[in-house]
């Protein structure tokens, strides 16, 4: 295993983090399920996934024939597979915002305009609650057409997966062994880099393009490009900014290594933890151990106090010490009052409520839209039907529903632009892929 660069080391701990929040066992196991019994629309439905088109209508303007190659290639979407690969931000790994993908391109109909394409689409950040994803169409001939207030609804050049079906198909997902881009760079100062898949990867896109041209620009980051030109496999510097706009560019996701291969050889996930159609292509011989990652909410809370084991549980809704009496706890409350120190147990419960070391994971499920995770979670730190009390747990459910809310307003078309982050702690979140993991400072 050769060793980690610095920013390697940073985004293999984002999409650790990614791996471990972003697509729950309990949504990928519902969508499959869905899925196998050819209920399409639950399975988007269970991976947070919007459908944004009628293939009935479609079927009307388009023909028949168009509705089923659409229809076709919905029923064998992995929603889930989608998320688990759409594009991300650092450094909480975010879905992309405000971003048109390109699933697949079909052929020009009588007044498209051009090839028509099924596209996978995320909102704007400020509206970015719940990280879901839009399936529409998109067509040239109406660029904007059912993208309401979307910012970008073209789809993006360097972000496709119409050329990587692997990523959403389950027809293709055998496929992503293949691809990876597993075989080890020819460069030192391109790790990380899939180098071994460019050639191959950018004559598919050459031939899908129709270009004559076999020069494709790489973009492996925000002032580094290169131009791969395909027939003699060379790699130059690419011209100055702005030169050679038009030139093909290779996907970004034909780019990089993929990121589950770079965590299996870190040693930074196991089979276990990659979604199932991922483990079966990358770890052929490996046997699904059976077991869910979701949350023990049967957790007892135990706490030390004044040399005996304490119980603190939920009453009436309420976190409260089990093993104290009521006149105790009170007289231990007026002390506090008056500057004094609280029994153990009463700490245990201020702290549980006001820096819960789980916050962490709570704010995380909830960024990557798991409302049912992060109250799973409060129910095994606080126990269930529990009545938040003032501090950063009830700071943190009551942000999400005010995201939530700017979400539905930008859905229903009656809200242009959202809200600045200043109700929310800006600063830069550790990226924790697991709590044994912590990024080195």
């Amino acid at each position: 295993m050769r060793p980690l660069t610095a920013n390697e080391n940073v985004r293999l701990l984002v999409w650790s983090h990614v791996r471990e929040f972003a697509v729950p066992t309990s949504m990928i196991e519902s969508a499959t399920a869905r899925r196998t019994v050819g209920d399409w629309a639950g399975a988007c439905a269970a991976a947070r996934v919007d459908v944004d088109l009628n293939l009935r209508a479609l079927g009307r303007t388009h023909g028949r024939q168009f509705a089923a190659q659409v229809r076709a290639d919905l029923r064998h979407l992995a929603p889930d597979l989608l998320r688990w690969h759409f594009p991300r931000i650092a450094p909480d790994g975010l879905v992309r915002p405000g971003l048109t993908v390109s699933l697949a391109r079909y052929p020009p109909t009588a007044d498209s305009g051009g090839p028509v394409h099924l596209v996978a689409r995320t909102p704007p950040a400020w509206a970015a609650a719940g990280q879901r994803i839009g399936l529409a169409l998109w067509e040239p001939a109406r660029p904007g057409d059912g993208a309401g207030l979307h910012p970008h609804p073209r789809p993006d050049r360097r972000f496709r997966l119409d050329l990587h079906r692997h990523l959403w198909d389950v027809r293709r997902a055998g496929e992503l062994g293949e691809r990876s881009g597993g075989g080890e760079p020819a460069r030192e100062q391109l790790s990380g880099f899939a180098v071994d898949r460019w050639a191959a990867e950018a004559a598919l896109l050459l031939r899908a393009d129709g270009c004559a041209d076999g020069v494709v620009t790489v973009r492996l980051g925000t002032r580094r490009r290169l131009v791969l030109d395909v027939g003699t496999g060379t790699l130059t510097a690419a011209p100055p900014r702005g030169g050679g706009r038009e030139r093909p560019v290779l996907p970004d996701a034909a780019i990089r290594v993929l990121p589950d291969l770079e965590l299996l050889r870190a040693g930074m996930i196991d089979a276990d933890r990659l979604h199932p159609l991922v483990a079966s292509a990358l770890v052929p011989d490996h046997r699904p151990a059976g077991t869910s990652r979701g949350p023990d909410t049967n957790h007892a809370r135990l706490v030390e106090c004044r040399g005996a084991t304490h119980r603190i549980g939920v009453v009436d809704g309420v976190l409260v010490p089990l093993d104290h009496d009521p006149d105790e706890i009170r007289r231990e409350e007026l002390l506090v009052a008056l500057g004094g120190t609280a029994l153990p147990c009463l700490r245990v419960i201020d702290v549980a409520h006001r820096q819960p070391e789980s916050l962490v994971d709570v704010r995380a499920l909830l960024d990557h839209g798991d409302t049912a995770g992060a109250l799973a979670a409060v129910e095994e730190l606080l126990g269930p039907d529990v009545l938040l009390r003032s501090g950063a747990l009830r700071d943190e459910l009551e942000e999400a529903v005010r995201r939530r809310v700017a979400h539905g307003l930008f859905r229903a078309g009656l809200a242009g632009s959202g809200p600045g982050p200043a109700s929310r702690d800006t600063r830069r979140r550790d990226v924790r892929s697991h709590p044994r993991h912590a990024i080195a400072r």
